[in-house]
């Protein structure tokens, strides 16, 4: 019977067959790589292997389906000239090349954000150049082109072969047996395509069966997510849904209810007669599970420890995004980002923003990097929003040395910095700075020595010890122990320059790199997938805040307002951030945003629960943060949802209704 299948459907098959294998492999090396079984569900470990094996499947149909329509309608011929041949060899080729780079892709993404290849990655395609260098500078690259030469190569001799192996057998048949043989052919594959026994195909949703993130991203196919993301569009804003929710808003913000006003005036009666420096630092990668002070078992940050014990900080501290574009406009413009493809610093329609940084009168106020500002349209955000800005970037230093794709290292960004604010010190000029750190970051260029400071060899540590710390190489460990260093020395520094008293010093991450199973904490936030969002935030002002520990529900859009009030400078809030010092800020929560379910969606942290929701298709759940495992109580707390549900909503449909309503220019206090 197999002999009598013509040789044109045999080489269908034979194709999709390795296609299958090939994505396959891909799968094994992802788990090899990510996975730990220990960690996991056996059960839902299996079925996540075959739901994986299906969505490989699928895949290996559609990459083969174009070529298979030729198959169908040129049958024997296609054997018969060598235009065809090299049509298939050309298309194989291309196939797998393609495959291949969006695996290799997938590997990298999901290895500094936990999460599979989706369309919000084509985001980094927006600094192609600085993306291009940190591959280049943190992977074998060039080894990797040559490995990818190779692999066409093979992949020409395989279609090569199997074309010629093919080719030489020809097969009489009926035509009648030939259209049942093609129909039959076509309902195999479209059934590949559907992988459904059920009214609905296959979807990447399927893929979201269990409460164990790492389960779910695995069952996941990245070629098949990456072109389904794309249809989690962002929406703009819903003049209908704002007014509908403000009431929720402006109860939980202390704003007028009676009209749309977001301006909170704030003023102090009794401001320091000598104006205070205030210095914003962006730990970069820098989340609570890195650091010791929060329970990291390695020792990972003994003089930042010291300081937390030394400063006023904020134990329930969440950042709105996994992103450090995102955690930059978040701060800055008082606004979480909530883009789903690109980030909100790139989004031209919503960089003029009314910001506090720019009502700092009579400071003078600047921003450091080590790169380009230029990365993420980071530069129109503080340009388009801070009057009289100094920027200091790439090009502009005393002393460069480039240290990798970030431009100069945190040592030497610290240290031109502080040279900047001896200046103004000596001058008796005030200053606000913002200081964005970046070599906790892949590729983790670390230096060998700088001064006290020696990074920890490969032989005097296991990578055993690294997974209790959760960390995934020993560049990683280093970097965030580098960082330490930094801080430390930064402050010393400003004591010897002698602005230290002076100056409120705030600390805060921009989010959590990514890292391996947390087994260290005691909660549930990191199955949730919201521990990447928990990041450190301290204020260290030994003259002006007392060492303290606030447990209120913290979130990003709250530095800038909070660290303001502290410094006793007058300013109107325009945005949804608050003073946490407050008093009359009893009601807190976070606000975050992030990938549920495998979609975009938000979420809110309140009274020790978490409630979400995904954007498209409105999917949601109430988890409570006492617990450890994960348990959907939503059902059980029906008040306590539907409370928390209306909070989430007024938040994100209030930021989107102040992307486009909260610019300098002067607009009217009521939507028309």
């Amino acid at each position: 019977m197999f002999q009598k299948i013509p040789s044109y459907i045999k080489y269908i098959f034979t194709n999709v067959f390795f296609l299958f294998i090939f994505a396959v492999l891909f799968r094994g090396i992802f788990y090899l790589l990510f996975i730990q079984v220990e960690d996991l569900d056996p059960l839902k470990l299996q079925k996540a292997i075959f739901l994986g094996i299906r969505f490989d499947l699928k895949l290996a149909v559609i990459a083969f389906f174009p070529l298979a329509i030729l198959l169908l309608i040129t049958n024997f011929r296609f054997f018969e000239r060598k235009i065809y041949k090299k049509i298939a060899n050309t298309y194989l080729v291309l196939t797998y090349l393609t495959l291949t780079l969006f695996y290799l892709f997938d590997l990298g993404y999901y290895e500094y954000l936990g999460i599979r290849l989706d369309a919000s990655s084509l985001r980094f395609l927006g600094n192609l150049k600085i993306s291009s260098q940190v591959l280049v500078e943190s992977y074998p690259i060039y080894k990797g082109l040559i490995g990818l030469i190779i692999l066409c190569f093979i992949i020409y001799k395989y279609a090569n072969f199997v074309y010629n192996i093919f080719s030489k057998a020809h097969q009489e048949i009926t035509k009648k047996v030939k259209a049942v043989i093609i129909i039959l052919t076509i309902l195999v594959l479209s059934f590949g395509i559907y992988n459904s026994i059920t009214h609905y195909p296959l979807r990447w949703s399927e893929a979201f069966f269990s409460k164990n993130t790492t389960v779910n991203q695995f069952a996941l196919n990245p070629v098949l997510y990456f072109f389904d993301s794309f249809s989690f569009r962002s929406e703009g804003a819903n003049i209908e849904k704002f007014k509908a929710y403000y009431p929720v808003i402006a109860k939980h913000l202390n704003l007028p209810k009676d009209t749309i006003n977001f301006a909170k005036k704030v003023t102090f009666k009794e401001p320091y007669k000598e104006k205070p420096n205030v210095i914003y630092v962006m730990l970069e990668s820098t989340g609570t599970a890195t650091l010791s002070h929060y329970g990291n078992p390695l020792n990972s940050s003994p003089k930042m420890d010291s300081i937390i014990k030394e400063s006023l900080s904020f134990s329930k501290f969440y950042v709105h995004k996994p992103g450090t574009a995102a955690s930059v406009f978040a701060s800055v413009t008082g606004l979480p980002d909530i883009e789903d493809v690109k980030t909100a610093s790139r989004n031209p329609m919503i960089i003029d923003q009314r910001i506090i940084f720019d009502q700092y009168e009579g400071y003078q106020k600047q921003y450091f990097i080590g790169g380009s500002a230029n990365w993420a349209n980071i530069r129109g955000v503080f340009q388009s929003n801070v009057k009289d800005l100094q920027i200091f970037e790439e090009g502009s230093f005393e002393e460069e040395n480039r240290a990798d794709v970030w431009g100069i290292d945190d040592y030497d960004l610290f240290k031109e910095s502080d040279k900047e604010f001896k200046k103004l010190h000596e001058s008796g000029k005030p200053f606000v700075a913002y200081i964005q750190t970046a070599t906790n970051h892949m590729p983790f260029t670390v230096p060998d020595k700088k001064e006290s400071f020696k990074p920890i060899l490969e032989d005097e540590i296991d990578e055993k010890t690294l997974s209790k710390g959760g960390f995934r190489s020993l560049g990683q460990l280093n970097a965030i122990r580098y960082l330490d260093f930094n801080v430390a020395r930064f402050l010393e520094r400003a004591k010897e320059t002698g602005y230290y008293n002076n100056t409120i010093f705030v600390f805060f991450g921009d989010h959590r790199g990514g890292m391996k199973k947390l087994n260290f904490l005691k909660n549930n936030q990191d199955d949730l997938g919201i521990q990447v969002h928990n990041v450190p935030f301290f204020i260290h002002a030994p003259k002006y805040v007392k060492p303290q520990v606030v447990n209120k529900y913290a979130k990003l859009i709250d530095v800038f307002p909070t660290a303001t009030s502290i410094a006793k400078v007058d300013y109107t809030n325009y945005t949804l951030g608050r003073d946490l010092l407050d008093s009359t800020n009893t009601d807190t929560a976070a606000f975050v945003y992030l990938q549920s379910k495998g979609e975009k969606g938000v979420g809110i942290l309140k009274d020790n629960f978490y409630y979400e929701k995904t954007n498209i298709s409105k999917k949601t759940s109430l988890y409570s943060l006492d617990a450890n495992t994960v348990k959907d109580i939503q059902l059980e707390k029906p008040e306590v949802a539907q409370q928390m549900d209306s909070l989430l909503s007024a938040y994100y449909y209030t930021t989107k209704y102040l992307y486009f309503n909260n610019k300098k220019i002067p607009k009217s206090t009521t939507v028309d």
